[in-house]
């Protein structure tokens, strides 16, 4: 019982202590207080502030279109490496798997400075291309990590079984290996959206001037200490906190129901 208790509490404070600043988040996103910690009383001004600022709209534009247009991108990617490395003989996948999840381990400050550096030699540094590239590199080895082990749950006889029957090689793989793979696709899709949402280091070092994503000019703006709409971003990060917990919920609830059908 005392153990029981025990686990229960800590269970309790770690998820405090992950969610706490965020609850706080939320909660001063309801008062017009310019500070965290001053509540000048319950109220939605700040979201109207929000809604009506066409500058942090316009962000927010760029933020969801790059993270939507990099995660697709690196789910293809992602994907077709993962079965790539799933076919290949066991000698070459292993090295192929271990030359895949460098961009992991390795620290994202040096893999922003590395892709400033290729992208200035080919005389693409600032573009969008080097922006979407970058987002690329750091999401498509999340989405490797996610479908492998899809892949390896996967009876890998049901793809040469699908060729003997007479289907194409293509059709095999969208009829047979892909459905079986799926949930570890969006798992991977739904990583890489988070990813490219939250990062600052890959996007300040590749992005085109005069462009911004929520990280950059939150990042700015603190920095600077003089821009009026910080306030607001209060209520824009209350709603995609809202928002992306909604998202896997929703993700969560229909693998589960999968499942429960099979």
């Amino acid at each position: 019982m005392v153990k029981k208790i025990l686990s229960i509490a800590l269970c309790a404070a770690v998820l405090v202590f992950i969610y706490a600043p965020i609850l706080l988040l939320v909660v001063y996103s309801f008062t017009e207080s310019k500070v965290i910690g001053k509540w000048d009383g319950f109220s939605f001004a700040l979201y109207g502030q929000l809604f009506r600022n066409a500058e942090i709209m316009q962000i927010l534009f760029n933020t969801v279109w790059l993270a939507l247009v990099a995660a697709a991108l690196s789910t293809v990617l992602g994907t077709a490496g993962a079965i790539g490395i799933f076919y290949s003989r066991r000698r070459v996948a292993k090295p192929l798997q271990a030359a895949s999840q460098i961009p992991v381990i390795n620290a994202e400050i040096v893999t922003a400075i590395s892709l400033a550096l290729l992208f200035s030699v080919v005389f693409l540094y600032r573009t969008y291309f080097s922006l979407i590239v970058g987002h690329m590199v750091l999401c498509t080895p999340f989405v490797v990590l996610s479908v492998l082990p899809k892949l390896k749950q996967m009876d890998s006889n049901t793809y040469e079984a699908a060729l003997d029957l007479g289907a194409s090689p293509a059709q095999a793989l969208f009829k047979v290996v892909v459905p079986q793979i799926f949930s570890g696709i969006l798992s991977g899709f739904m990583l890489s959206i988070t990813l490219s949402l939250d990062d600052y280091i890959v996007t300040a070092f590749t992005k085109p001037p005069m462009f911004d994503t929520i990280s950059t000019y939150v990042y700015n703006a603190v920095k600077n200490g003089t821009n009026s709409s910080t306030p607001a971003l209060r209520a824009l990060s209350a709603l995609i906190f809202v928002v992306m917990i909604v998202i896997l919920l929703a993700v969560n609830l229909r693998a589960r129901k999968a499942k429960e059908a099979k």
